[in-house]
């Protein structure tokens, strides 16, 4: 089942990385990373042809009130983003427990420093712990190995393969896993915040 995120006002930090809402400054940096072929298409996007595409992209983020901006503690700079999104009912194995979808996505400059594991844990533990899901779902298209690699080591487990029809058009042989949230299945009440 679905649930209602507003991550306006929250903040999240970890050891590098400041997780929050976007804001109308950060597109320079958007536009930055989200340009740069080969970062989009990891995720099932095309990457940004002009500032005014990341414009519109940023101003979505904004208002949905659902997308994190990761900034790096050290420059200040917006490197990438965590999105917690409605599964896709065709994915959803849980008919009465609540659940989300994690997606993400890094600038390259950035990618094999364990910062998006860093990020992705961070916001596991948000979910678990202040929105109180009973669990996660997360995939990702075969060939991305960096992103299996983030998801094995937030320690999600395997469920199936499927065919996932990107935003682009593309349609991948993808891996998708889940995260049950064993803190709230131990007989916790189910009431929602």
């Amino acid at each position: 089942m679905d649930v209602c995120v507003n991550i306006n006002g929250i903040e999240l930090k970890t050891e590098r990385l400041l997780i929050r809402p976007w804001n109308y400054s950060d597109l320079n940096d958007f536009f930055e990373y989200a340009s740069v072929c080969g970062v989009g298409e990891m995720a099932g996007w095309n990457h940004h042809k002009s500032i005014e595409e990341s414009r519109k992209i940023l101003e979505i983020f904004i208002n949905e009130h659902k997308t994190f901006a990761l900034e790096f503690k050290d420059n200040k700079k917006v490197i990438g983003s965590v999105g917690i999104e409605k599964i896709n009912p065709l994915y959803d194995p849980y008919e009465n427990m609540y659940g989300k979808e994690i997606g993400y996505v890094l600038s390259k400059d950035y990618w094999g420093r364990g910062l998006m594991t860093e990020a992705v844990k961070r916001v596991i533990d948000y979910c678990f712990d202040d929105l109180r899901l009973d669990y996660l779902w997360i995939s990702h298209w075969i060939k991305n190995d960096k992103s299996r690699r983030v998801i094995e080591k937030c320690e999600f487990e395997f469920i199936k393969e499927f065919e996932y029809t990107c935003q682009n058009g593309d349609v991948r042989p993808s891996k998708g896993y889940q995260k049950l949230n064993v803190r709230r299945h131990n007989n916790e009440d189910r009431t929602r915040i």
